[in-house]
């Protein structure tokens, strides 16, 4: 379509909204938006010279008729016409301009060629042959009259005007006439030729009707709350002078307060806008009312602000231009409530400098020229509970503050629905925040509770609902049923079937009347309640196959895209054929790992709900391949307890089935979880019987990998000599089978290993060699090989090559994005700081670790951070630190079974001074860890001998 191709040449310049596209550019570089507000301008004029030269700029901006050769007759009505009209409307008010300060020679040049354009247009043809007259030329301003009248009978079979036919007689008496007589008065139209018989208009002095200020502003609420940076907004406004007609338009979904702000706005505003406060609901969105025209709105403020019935015009162009003439030089405040669209809004504008229209809606009416725009999204947290303060009374929610916050979440934050629960509780004084979180959470009877007093969030969101057209409100029932809480514009494509520029169009559609958020470019969501309201809708439109076929679409969709990014995320544990998905032309191409690891964060609970979904239908191996893909993200970015949940939903559903090979990979996926969440025993046993399914159905590849990892776990228990005989097993495999990248893994993690042992040369060789055979050095596994080296450099005392290495391992870290070598790196580093003898830096660092697991919800290196905290805190003489750090990480390490690093927080504990720790007490932890550092076999065992012969000896 040709607005995708429109899209790609102007990028971030097309927008879509209800009423099709908008191009957003600067005002001032549109001749449309100039010129009209060259034509307010003009028409706020004070001085008639002023306004002719804004007219005349005005009038500069056109050139030629707009959207010419377009062929399309409903541009044409809808559009064009209009356009021309406002044209026309300038001409004239240029014309009566130029003639009250007697520029007839302007206005002959100007109209002479105009009026046989649209020779109807009898008022130019009046201030054409006027100006004829005035000037001298008696004889061609005849000629005109001739010539129109002639027309007028040819084309339509009247006469001219009662005025044209006066002036024509008049000039027919008065045939001394011509540029020495006395100048016409300034301003009106009526004094033309300055007789009793010129025209009458409606706008002169003498008859326009007497302007009465009044005050139509609804009741302002006593306990409004929250909103208080829009509401400042729209005060500041009001209590500057722009020096022009200001607009503004709050636009959010139903229910979000746009009435309740502007009123309570306006009421504070009051002594701002003396003239007068005037308040009309177009009805744009309300129940059993169709909304309110224009012609009728404008019926409305011109009584209200003193017309009689019986002079108000019938046009809505008339009644506009009355409306702008009522308000000029005056300072009013003007309430548009519920509008549904910008032809509705548009004749109802102030031109008058010094006035405010605040206009609600919940279309964005994205093309008011000069307006200001307010969104309004959900309370938060703490507003909301402010609201129910407000209503119910402080001591009422401080009596429930966890179940009140629970009503809140409930509600989304509406405030609609904050009222409707506020009111009920209210005339309920028994009811309490629990009782109410209890009918809230029922599903099937949620937006029963939230109606009230004629008010109900349902009824809201219908009417919103009922304002799209069939292809939105298909569009809006497809989104109801999404997996998950949120979709992508690839995502929707896979759920809607169209392209992506089409999906773009219809969500954008829906974004811009307020019923889906766009919370981050191309991503979609609904507010709490509207998508429950969607979900409900959808359920009850769209038949079971409907409901079904597009959820699996977009599951599908999450799988193929979940492998695809789980691919640049690191090399695959297991070969398996994929399985075929009908998604390939929605999927989004990634490239790098950072574009792969922020996919994965923005669909991270989506992929859960998928796998559900999945699971529900009984598609098992489906089920399985997306918790596989997910896994190496969920385990490096802090989301064990996802990856668990994930994991067991896909190993009940391949269990179910008798699937080995989905059963065991998954059991890979789940020992990798409870590994990292401490959960060493579960672990094991979950790879061991991965192994035993492996073996038995011949997968040697499988079997690998399910040593690979169980070695990890054994490390991580401080079972070194088992995790050894693991890596040596995984080594010979990758030699003999040509696997480099497994080879490189292995070999750094023997080097781990041989490092606890405090086999020093041997953990150098083996990386050294990992180094060699990996030849690119940007990787994780990388900066995992540097960290090794640099920690070995610093146990061997090499102090300044061991930082210049763990420094280059941070960096590498950092730019592969790998946040668990972040980690263990920087606790690297502040090891080697409190060597060198830089205490304060190496504290430093062991907190930039810890936050950094914080940050990235990784804590399974945590233990080992607060122990070498501990040893740092030791080496500073802040003993009273040291004690508390060895002992929050031997806390955490007898919870996790880590039992290396519990001997470790024993150690620090036992070798702490006298005057901090009981000598007794120290005994006892130095007597555990070196039973526990004996049953592992690491040096740390003489260490521990050491410190006990010592203590002993001292007696």
């Amino acid at each position: 379509m040709q607005i995708s191709h429109l899209r790609r040449s102007f990028p971030d310049v097309i927008k879509t909204t209800a009423g099709g596209y908008l191009a957003q550019i600067d005002p001032n570089k549109v001749d449309l938006h100039r010129f009209r507000d060259l034509a307010v301008r003009a028409q706020s004029a004070a001085d008639p010279a002023e306004a002719v030269v804004l007219w005349n700029s005005a009038l500069s901006c056109w050139r030629g008729r707009p959207f010419s050769g377009t062929g399309s007759d409903h541009l044409w009505y809808t559009v064009c016409r209009p356009l021309l009209e406002e044209r026309w409307a300038a001409v004239t008010a240029w014309a009566e301009c130029a003639f009250s300060l007697h520029l007839y020679s302007e206005i002959v040049t100007r109209l002479t060629p105009l009026v046989r354009e649209d020779p109807l247009r009898e008022r130019l043809q009046y201030l054409l042959i006027a100006a004829l007259y005035r000037s001298g030329q008696r004889a061609s301003a005849l000629t005109v009259f001739q010539e129109t009248r002639q027309h007028l009978a040819e084309e339509l079979g009247v006469d001219p005007s009662p005025d044209v036919m006066k002036l024509h007689q008049r000039m027919l008496e008065d045939a001394d006439a011509g540029v020495g007589e006395p100048p016409t008065a300034v301003g009106a139209v009526n004094t033309l030729v300055d007789t009793p018989d010129a025209p009458n208009d409606p706008l002169s002095e003498d008859q326009t009707p007497e302007f009465i200020p009044r005050n139509d502003l609804p009741r302002d609420i006593p306990d409004f709350t929250g909103r208080d940076y829009p509401l400042r907004e729209l005060l500041s406004i009001g209590e500057q002078d722009t020096g022009r007609s200001d607009v503004f338009v709050i636009t959010g979904p139903g229910g979000a307060g746009k009435t309740t702000l502007a009123v309570h706005a306006a009421h504070q505003l009051v002594d701002h806008y003396p003239d007068g406060q005037l308040f009309v609901d177009l009805y744009g969105f309300t129940v059993d009312q169709k909304p309110l025209e224009a012609v009728a709105a404008l019926g409305i403020l011109l009584r209200a602000v003193g017309v009689e019935p019986d002079r108000i015009p019938d046009s809505v162009e008339e009644r506009s231009a009355l409306w702008r003439a009522m308000l000029a030089g005056r300072r009013v405040l003007v309430v548009l409530d519920n509008a549904y669209n910008l032809a509705q809004v548009s004749p109802l504008l102030s031109a008058a400098p010094g006035s405010l229209t605040l206009v609600t809606s919940r279309q964005d009416l994205a093309v008011v020229s000069g307006a200001r725009y307010i969104s309004l999204g959900m309370l938060d947290d703490e507003s909301s509970l402010q609201l129910f303060s407000a209503v119910l009374g402080p001591d009422r929610v401080k009596q429930e503050p966890a179940q009140a916050q629970s009503v809140v979440r409930l509600c989304g934050g509406l405030p609609l629905a904050l009222r409707i629960v506020g009111g009920r509780m209210l005339s309920r004084p028994r009811w309490t925040f629990a009782h109410v979180e209890q009918r809230l959470r029922e599903h099937q009877r949620r937006f029963r509770e939230l109606r009230a007093d004629g008010q109900s969030v349902e009824a809201v969101f219908e009417l919103s609902y009922q304002s799209l057209n069939e292809i939105q409100r298909h569009t809006f029932l497809c989104l109801g049923v999404m997996i998950g809480s949120s979709v992508d514009l690839h995502g929707a494509t896979a759920l809607l079937e169209c392209e992506p520029p089409d999906a773009d169009d219809l969500l954008q559609e829906l974004v811009s009347v307020c019923l889906l958020e766009e919370p981050a470019v191309d991503v979609y969501r609904f507010h709490d309640l509207i998508g429950a309201y969607a979900r409900q809708k959808a359920l009850e439109l769209l038949s079971t196959d409907e409901v079904e076929a597009a959820r699996r679409r977009l599951s599908e969709h999450y799988l193929d895209m979940a492998q695809c990014a789980a691919d640049l995320m690191g090399p695959r544990g297991n070969e398996y054929k994929r399985l075929e998905t009908q998604v390939s032309r929605y999927r989004k191409e990634l490239a790098t790992r950072a574009e792969a690891v922020a996919w994965f964060e923005v669909h991270r609970e989506n992929l859960v709900h998928a796998v559900d979904f999945f699971a529900a239908i009984g598609a098992g191996d489906e089920s399985w391949q997306l918790a596989d893909a997910m896994w190496r993200f969920y385990a490096f970015h802090g989301r064990t307890e996802l990856l668990i949940s994930v994991q067991e939903k896909a190993l009940d559903i391949s269990r179910a089935q008798g699937n080995e090979r989905g059963s065991a990979i998954t059991l890979i996926g789940l020992g990798i979880a409870h590994c990292l969440a401490g959960r060493f025993d579960i672990s094991i046993k979950s790879l061991t019987e991965a192994l035993d399914i492996f073996t038995r159905v011949g997968d040697k590849r499988g079997a690998i990998r399910a040593y690979g990892n169980l070695g990890m776990a054994y490390e991580r228990m401080g079972r070194f000599h088992d995790a050894l005989s693991c890596a040596w097993k995984l080594l010979d495999h990758a030699v003999s089978e040509g696997d480099r990248r497994l080879e490189v893994m292995q070999r750094t993690n023997m080097a781990l290993i041989y490092k606890m042992l405090g086999d020093y040369p041997k953990a150098q060789e083996f990386c050294e060699v990992a180094m060699r055979v990996q030849g690119d050095g940007q990787s994780e596994t990388s900066a995992h090989i540097l960290l090794i080296l640099g920690e070995v450099n610093v146990k061997m005392g090499d102090l300044d090559e061991g930082i210049s290495r763990l420094e280059e391992a941070l960096e590498v870290a950092q730019r592969v994005g790998s946040q668990a070598q972040e980690i263990y790196t920087r606790n690297g580093l502040a090891i080697a700081l409190r060597e060198s003898g830089d205490v304060e830096a190496a504290i430093a660092a062991h907190f930039a670790a810890l936050e950094a697991g914080e940050a990235s919800a990784q804590h399974s290196g945590d233990a080992e951070i607060l122990n070498e905290l501990g040893v740092t805190y030791a080496r500073a003489a802040r003993y009273d630190d040291a004690r508390e750090y060895h002992t929050r990480a031997l806390k955490l390490a007898r919870e996790r079974k880590e039992r290396y690093v519990e001997g470790r927080a024993l150690l620090g504990l036992g070798t702490l001074p006298p005057d901090i720790i009981d000598r007794d007490v120290a005994i006892d932890h130095l007597t555990t860890a070196a039973r526990i550092f004996a049953d592992l076999g690491v040096p740390d065992a003489d260490t521990v001998q050491a410190e006990l012969h010592r203590l002993c000896s001292s007696d």
